[in-house]
């Protein structure tokens, strides 16, 4: 059946790739963005509407719901950098707690009936301390203002839906990576654009820090599995992990790119003054492989390869943001 879904981020990395997909599922997609966008042209499909504004306004989230009754919010906006968070603590709460209590508070009032799938991060569980797996039931026990706005957030989903009976999905990602990312800042496009200017470029950690990295065709997959999940079920909470098979350091990742795009004489300058940073993060995703038949299907090296195809072609309407 035709859903009408709001979601916000929808030119983001993810949600061009969700917006994409739930159009050719003849949904009505309504996309709510702070700002007017050029990135509208790397929509092959354009959605039903897009609606100029911002989530932390409550009334304003509210008339949205009600004007084009909506039926499902995937609610992917939020502060995603950690260096932009530690700069301005403040804003990061305003924009990813108080945003997402915007969405469930209007969802209570206005109609519970309304599925709220929440985008949420390994970095809500905080940091591993015995470089074992998080699993969906261990604690979100964050530190840092990025980790903790997601861990708030989570657990704040999880509250209106056990409190309110409000269908809420989530799912917990590594770093979704891939080609379309306008967030310059992050390692992987900033590495690729670097090489392309075959400029040394700069890393703020030590690099050794692991991560999952997980191509962002197959976190969309899962994303619209734990919808269909959801929606059919008479469990009213879906929590998920999201991750890939292998961890790779940020060292391991830049080389894979400088190899793949035949500029190995580059060298990053190591700034090790990112003392933020979670050295040592990995999911365990066997939860989401049993119970909605997902897996990985894109592997690091045919992913990366994509990632930089993309950017060589873009490059020239990039360097004019």
């Amino acid at each position: 059946m035709k859903k009408n879904i709001l979601i916000t981020g929808g030119f983001g990395l993810l949600g061009k790739v969700l917006v994409l997909r739930l159009i050719n599922l003849k949904h009505n997609v309504f996309i709510l963005e702070k700002k007017n966008t050029k990135r509208l042209k790397f929509l092959p499909k354009k959605p039903k509407k897009i609606i100029a504004g911002d989530f932390t306004n409550k009334k304003l989230v509210g008339k949205i719901i009600k004007d084009n009754k909506i039926n499902v919010i995937y609610h992917l906006g939020a502060i995603t950098q950690v260096l932009d968070s530690l700069k301005d603590p403040y804003k990061t709460h305003q924009i990813n707690v108080m945003g997402t209590i915007n969405f469930l508070e209007n969802i209570r009032l206005i109609n519970r009936k309304i599925i709220f799938i929440y985008s949420s991060s390994d970095k809500a569980y905080g940091e591993l301390k015995n470089r074992q797996e998080y699993k969906e039931g261990d604690s979100l026990d964050s530190v840092y203002p990025y980790d903790v706005s997601k861990s708030a957030s989570d657990l704040i989903c999880q509250s209106y839906c056990k409190t309110y009976s409000i269908k809420v999905g989530i799912i917990r990602c590594g770093n979704i990576y891939g080609p379309g990312d306008f967030n310059l800042k992050r390692l992987i496009p900033e590495v690729i654009l670097s090489t392309i200017e075959k400029k040394n470029f700069i890393i703020r950690s030590d690099g050794k820090s692991t991560r999952d990295y997980v191509y962002v065709e197959d976190v969309a997959d899962a994303y619209l599995k734990l919808f269909k999940k959801i929606k059919n079920s008479k469990d009213k909470l879906k929590i998920y992990n999201v991750s890939s098979k292998f961890n790779y350091s940020v060292l391991e990742i830049v080389n894979m790119i400088l190899k793949k795009m035949n500029n190995t004489k580059l060298k990053p300058k190591v700034l090790n003054n990112s003392k933020q940073e979670l050295n040592f993060q990995r999911l365990n995703y066997s939860k989401i492989r049993r119970e909605l038949k997902w897996n990985p299907k894109i592997d690091i090296e045919t992913g990366l390869k994509k990632t930089i195809d993309w950017y060589v072609k873009f490059y020239s309407f990039l360097k004019k943001k």
